[in-house]
């Protein structure tokens, strides 16, 4: 890659290999080419403590069970640490033993006895260590039902503006990377973690009452690790929510570029965004050897330190054994001992990786999580109905704050009438309508539905009573039936079908394999972009909505198509409120009203034969649509 497009892409996306915290990209925006977008700043990892304390809070709803494994854990250390105390009687007295003291059946039937019960011990400990994992898969998946249900929830609160400013990939890395990492840790993690410090406390005390001398050269290791283990622990926290973003990133750019293979190819960009992808990539792998080593670096690092230790006891405890009379079967526990209180260390550092990872993932959920969802600005007033008079009064607007997108916009539309936007992409004229349901809210004017502010309308009564139908059609997995009913979902089986004769989609669904039951997958990957734009047509058709927008809706249909969709939209446009955008002017001619719009102002505003008299802006747009018709 040369230098000059390497530099580009580290300013596109200099913050994911921690060289910069933020991002900007500049992109059209549902309003047009006006629009920026602005990717969410990056910075440095939140509170440890908070986010903990936040997980914890999922957990609370599990106290019984967590109580339940808890006291698993502790039969499973408690019999682990007896069964391993139990040996030095086992040792010193069938092992290493007085033969002149008891004869070899009865020193034999004891060793049996002895192991029988050290058999029945550590079975009391396996079932236990069974039992706890059982119990906390239940608490982790239990609590991550509830991380994922608030999560879906809060995105189905968030603005419009919330998805335009973030990419599908990193928000679906919310739910799949993010979340499992927490899984992860609440799983496994979280048991490991307390079973380590029980095994600590438990092994501490044995060691002592074994022998004072061994029990305190094993306890005076624990400063040294702790802090070593503390200084990794500070480098691998940020380098973990590094490779967290990376990943985030690197999913949405593949999302972006799986959806968006046919333009790739048409322009022939497959190098262009292989290369963009090696960069992602590379960065990532970056990150993750960073995280991982810093990380990893510690299991190594404290199992070398204990095996020092393991060694050291050793050697001390023979010369106790020689020089001090210390019994062999105390030794051995000493050095068991030792083992085992080095053991939950290694595994505690070994499982930063999990936390790590965890709290970087859980940062990212809840970063989600405490977004500002859409609120009512002002006291709304209670509405049984909407007739759709519509008054829009000297209305400004601009996604951004220092770039206004629509300028003085005025215009109205009573019950009934079919109001058209014609202009230049760009124009403004998505805009006008994302206002109208309150996808955005206006920065200064009025706009009035049935004389009542449209602030002061709730948001989702104002929304159940508009149709819309966009121009970039979107079908859910389902049947066809169930997709045309999404528009009213009491509707029946006789309505779903008259809607798609309205919407001159009847016909080709009865040559599908299974006609109205045929299941649509993949956004209807399966039918063209033509028949896909009808069946939302029919979803629209199918509403009882007063207010219907159609947004460029019979751009993906051919002429003959279009002549019979515009018979059945005046049979459903009877009596409803209509605004349209489009391109073909011979979708507005019947228009009550065409508002023609320019740089984000309305230039020209009258009925088709008005406009043409005044020989204007959209007589120049309808003369030049003709010539390339």
């Amino acid at each position: 890659m040369d230098q000059e497009r390497a530099a580009r892409l580290q300013k596109k996306y200099g913050y994911a290999s921690g060289g910069t915290d933020k991002k900007v990209l500049s992109v059209g925006g549902p309003g047009g080419a006006n629009r920026g977008r602005a990717m969410r700043a990056h910075g440095k990892p939140k509170d440890t403590k908070k986010t903990l304390a936040r997980l914890m809070r999922y957990l609370a709803g599990e106290r019984k069970l967590i109580i339940l494994a808890f006291t698993a854990v502790v039969i499973h250390n408690i019999a682990t640490l007896a069964a391993s105390y139990m040996l030095r009687p086992i040792i010193n007295r069938f092992v290493y033993y007085d033969p002149a003291a008891d004869d070899i059946l009865t020193r034999s039937a004891g060793l049996l006895r002895a192991l029988i019960v050290l058999a029945a011990v550590y079975g009391t400990a396996v079932f236990a260590q069974w039992l706890q994992q059982r119990l906390m898969l239940q608490v982790s998946q239990r609590s991550l039902l509830r991380m994922r249900k608030e999560l879906f929830g809060k995105l189905q609160t968030l603005p419009i503006s919330y998805f335009d400013n973030n990419t599908t990939g990193d928000i679906m890395s919310r739910f799949t990377n993010d979340v499992d990492a927490v899984g992860e840790m609440l799983n496994t993690t979280f048991v490991q973690i307390i079973s380590g410090v029980i095994t600590i406390t438990g092994t501490v005390f044995l060691m002592l009452y074994t022998n004072v001398i061994l029990g305190l050269m094993t306890i005076l290791m624990m400063p040294v690790l702790t802090l070593l283990s503390r200084l990794i622990i500070r480098r691998g926290r940020k380098a973990y929510s590094v490779q967290q973003k990376n990943l985030g990133l690197l999913n949405g750019f593949a999302q972006e570029m799986i959806t968006g293979q046919k333009v790739i190819k048409v322009f022939n960009h497959e190098e262009t965004a292989t290369e963009e992808f090696d960069y992602l990539n590379e960065e990532l792998m970056r990150a993750q050897i960073r995280a991982q080593f810093q990380s990893g670096i510690m299991g190594p690092v404290t199992h070398q330190l204990c095996n020092a230790g393991y060694a050291l006891t050793a050697c001390v405890g023979a010369i106790l054994v020689i020089k001090k009379g210390f019994d062999l079967g105390g030794l051995t526990v000493s050095i068991n001992y030792t083992r085992q209180f080095n053991r939950p260390i290694n595994e505690i550092s070994m499982q930063m990786n999990n936390v790590f990872s965890a709290l970087a993932g859980a940062e990212r959920v809840f970063q989600v999580m405490d977004q500002t969802p859409e609120q009512e600005t002002r006291e709304t007033v209670p509405l049984t109905h909407i007739d759709g008079h519509i008054v829009v009064s000297h209305v400004n607007f601009g996604y951004t704050p220092d770039t206004t997108v629509l300028h003085d916009i005025s215009l109205y539309a009573k019950p009934g009438q079919k109001i058209a936007f014609v202009g230049s992409t760009g124009a403004g004229k998505t805009t006008v309508t994302n206002l109208l349901s309150r996808f955005y809210d206006i920065q200064s004017g009025t706009i009035t539905v049935d004389d009542i502010p449209i602030d002061q309308i709730e948001r989702g009564f104002l929304r159940s009573n508009i149709a819309m139908v966009l121009q970039d059609t979107h079908l859910f997995t389902g049947t066809v039936r169930e997709n045309i009913r999404y528009g009213r979902l009491d509707a029946t089986d006789e309505e779903v079908i008259q809607a798609a004769k309205i919407a001159s989609a009847h016909s080709f669904i009865m040559n599908l394999e299974h006609g109205y039951d045929t299941i649509l997958e993949q956004d209807g990957g399966n039918l063209s972009q033509g028949q896909r734009q009808l069946l939302n047509i029919a979803r629209a058709a199918i509403s009882k909505a007063p207010i219907l927008i159609l947004d460029e809706a019979t751009s993906s249909v051919d002429t003959r198509t279009e002549r019979h969709i515009e018979e059945g939209m005046d049979a459903i446009m009877q009596n409803r409120t209509t605004f349209v955008i489009a391109h073909r002017l011979s979708t507005v001619r019947k228009s009550n009203a065409i508002m023609v719009l320019e740089n984000g102002r309305i230039v020209e505003r009258g009925t088709h034969e008005e406009l043409l008299e005044l020989n204007g802006r959209y007589a120049d747009l309808y003369h030049e649509i003709a010539q390339l018709e």
